[in-house]
């Protein structure tokens, strides 16, 4: 027998075990899996989220040869554009989450009334935008102006995603909003859930390797460093083993604090405001107000850690 019909028949075999491994599996978490594949696609969404961007920032992150007196035109046909492609991937979860929990196929005006719900926040989500450029341009003596800013620093695009993510979060998107923070963290190396609330005139530096979980909370004006993990210090779970959602496990970082590389900061603690946290600090306790941490003054949470 040839190379190639020993191949075919091993290749059937492979196809034939893959079908055996997914029909297990579709048995046996139906709870989960719907089987079907209308789902939201992470390429539609990945131009969705650029296109928003230009629509945001229009002379700056939109098309190269905008010119200022068409800025209104291009933004209102953009919107026009993305928000009816948004509305499809809407409706795709929608649709998939009313199939995982066995309810009935949701009206077609829900996804439209999200998506609108959704484009009435832009000019806010725009504004908070503005205070993490600035706060980047005033934070870093490398910036030159806000314009490098805009361009060139990955933890304004991580916030550009995760604002907008957030919003569809807080609109009950989670998995369209999950996929926006993932292709962000895919790009930057800066890992936000969108679940994640962050204040005004956020700085994240560099950014390579920042996690912030959840149910994280962040005043305004902080400034985050690379490295540095705003995590839980352990997974609530319920009767069965199994993790439960939602539970509010994550820090509370205060207005005007500065968390330096490699900081780890576990648990639903509270970093009071103005306080300094040191690179390379592990911490497990809350700070009053004005505190100044060194990785010295950590040693004995790190060596106390039970997760």
């Amino acid at each position: 027998m040839g190379a190639d019909a020993q191949g075919g028949d091993d290749l059937l075999a492979i196809v034939d075990a893959l079908r055996a491994t997914r029909k297990r599996w579709r048995e046996e978490h139906r709870r989960w899996d719907s089987g079907g594949r209308e789902l939201p696609s992470r390429e539609l969404l990945t131009a969705v989220v650029q296109q928003l961007a230009g629509a945001l920032f229009p002379m700056r992150l939109g098309p190269p040869d905008l010119q200022p007196e068409d800025e209104d035109y291009y933004v209102g046909h953009t919107l026009g554009v993305v928000l009816g492609r948004l509305r499809q991937q809407v409706a795709l979860e929608l649709r998939h989450d009313a199939r995982l929990r066995g309810a009935e196929a949701p009206h077609e005006s829900a996804a439209a009334e999200r998506v609108s719900a959704f484009a009435r926040r832009l000019p806010a989500v725009r504004e908070l935008l503005d205070s993490d450029v600035i706060a980047a341009f005033q934070s870093d003596p490398a910036a030159r102006s806000v314009d490098e800013v805009l361009l060139c620093y990955p933890g304004l695009h991580a916030l550009i995603s995760h604002r907008l993510a957030h919003e569809l979060y807080g609109l009950g998107l989670p998995l369209i909003a999950r996929v926006v923070a993932e292709l962000a963290h895919a790009q930057t190396g800066i890992d936000i859930h969108p679940g994640a609330q962050i204040g005004a005139g956020c700085f994240i530096d560099h950014g390579t390797g920042v996690v912030i979980g959840e149910t994280a909370v962040l005043g305004r004006r902080v400034r985050i460093y690379q490295n540095v993990t705003l995590g839980a210090k352990s997974i609530p779970t319920d009767e069965a083993g199994h993790a439960r959602k939602g539970q509010p496990r994550h820090p509370i970082v205060e207005d005007d604090v500065v968390i330096y590389a490699g900081a780890t900061v576990l648990g639903r603690i509270t970093l009071g405001r103005g306080s300094v946290i040191g690179g390379n600090v592990w911490l497990t306790r809350s700070l009053p107000p004005g505190s100044r941490i060194s990785q010295a003054d950590s040693q004995a949470d790190s060596q106390a850690f039970t997760p």
